[in-house]
């Protein structure tokens, strides 16, 4: 059984815990793993990666990537409100879902 999560790919979210949670950023939801309960967000969670030689990488080297973070440590960032809000799912005339702010009534889904 899938899993239904308040966030999508693409979604503009903040964090509410962690390291990442400090001040007022936000990051675009690169990936979401369902099976983990986790998501990728750009600039959140970076994590040292050291890379072996190889021959596209002769010298090998150290990167800075981002790393999973946990799906309930992150809320959908309003435009509007400018922070992270929760969201009510308003079903439409055509019988779709669309996700809304619950403090300014801005539709997330189009």
């Amino acid at each position: 059984m899938a899993l239904k999560y308040h966030i999508r790919r693409n979604d503009i979210v903040t964090a509410t815990a962690g390291s990442s949670a400090s001040g007022d950023r936000t990051g675009k939801v690169l990936q979401i793993l369902r099976g983990k309960g986790r998501a990728v967000v750009e600039g959140f969670n970076m994590v040292t990666k050291h890379l072996r030689k190889s021959q596209e990488n002769p010298k090998g080297s150290i990167i800075k990537k981002e790393a999973s973070i946990a799906v309930a440590n992150l809320m959908l960032s309003c435009p509007h409100c400018k922070k992270g809000v929760r969201i009510a799912h308003v079903r439409k005339e055509n019988g779709k879902t669309a996700r809304t702010c619950k403090k300014c009534g801005h539709s997330f889904d189009g």
